[in-house]
């Protein structure tokens, strides 16, 4: 071991007593799930309470066994027993964590990053406990969504709605970016390295509207930028490390315009991309307009010249 990482491992120990000082005295129940907020790059991000409960808890349960155990072992958390629980197999490991909580043990559940059960495994594992009449605690902490939206400048009164991760499939991706014309609130995106040019392509298509592109989050290279949309393929293609790492976006809200602009913009959109028929029928389904009206519409459009 290095100087420095014995350094590092020893301030990660000290953060450990300090956690015990600032929350032992709390009461934590014994029967109850706490789901666990836990860094998102950055390992010094962590809150003393979730430290102390991780400590407390007779078993962590988490996305990861070898991720949160790099996490549990960096501050001193040795011998845990750790309970694999990811998409794959959430609904069965969930009814061992159940049995567990109803002998009486507290359980910590943590997912690789953030906060579980936000694009995240989690969630069917709350639900059974509640269905269970199991109490769930929650520990706040980090959050790529919220870091994301804190330095994005958002103009009007903060709004924003979470979208997460669009569709693979190039055809449902195309739908709902045209579902994103349509929203006037600011809108979170989350994406992959390996899809973030081809997610940048279809947002391009939104044109002028600003976004906040948040790359790395409270890690060593972390990067934000904001731009339009038509610009962010230029923006990734002009340094290959910008396609690198996870990434948050933040759609800004619409600029104030009347419906039949909204619907004429969402029209021209749709039908860039799909048949006169379907792009009217999900225009009607977007904006609540009459799809006769909306057919009317598009096929001016269709007739217009270019």
């Amino acid at each position: 071991m290095s100087e420095s990482t014995s350094m590092g491992q020893a301030d990660f120990r000290a953060a450990l007593a300090a956690a015990r000082q600032a929350a032992g005295a709390q009461h934590y129940p014994a029967g109850a799930l706490y789901v666990v907020a836990t860094p998102i790059g950055n390992l010094a991000d962590i809150t003393l309470r979730a430290l102390h409960v991780l400590a407390l808890a007779d078993a962590v349960a988490c996305e990861d066994t070898r991720h949160t155990g790099q996490l549990l072992r960096a501050y001193g958390i040795d011998g845990k027993p750790l309970l694999a629980l990811h998409q794959h197999n959430e609904r069965e490991a969930s009814a061992a964590v159940l049995a567990r909580l109803q002998r009486g043990e507290r359980i910590a559940y943590a997912s690789d990053a953030g906060t579980p059960a936000v694009s995240d495994p989690g969630a069917r594992l709350v639900a059974a406990c509640a269905a269970a009449g199991l109490r769930v605690v929650p520990l706040p902490g980090a959050s790529s969504v919220v870091a994301a939206v804190s330095v994005a400048g958002l103009a009007g009164d903060g709004q924003f709605v979470f979208r997460g991760f669009l569709p693979a499939r190039a055809g449902e991706r195309q739908a709902a970016v045209a579902a994103l014309a349509a929203e006037a609130r600011a809108v979170v995106l989350l994406e992959a390295p390996h899809r973030i040019a081809e997610l940048a392509l279809a947002l391009a298509a939104l044109g002028a509207r600003p976004l906040t592109v948040a790359r790395e989050l409270t890690k060593q290279h972390e990067q934000i930028a904001t731009l339009t949309c038509s610009g962010l393929p230029a923006w990734l293609a002009a340094d290959a490390q910008r396609q690198r790492g996870e990434f948050v976006l933040v759609l800004h809200p619409a600029a104030e315009a009347d419906d039949a602009d909204d619907a004429e913009r969402l029209l021209r959109l749709l039908l860039s991309e799909l048949p006169l028929k379907s792009a009217v029928r999900l225009a009607a389904e977007i904006t609540g307009e009459a799809r006769n009206a909306l057919y009317a519409r598009a096929l001016a459009l269709r007739q217009a010249p270019p």
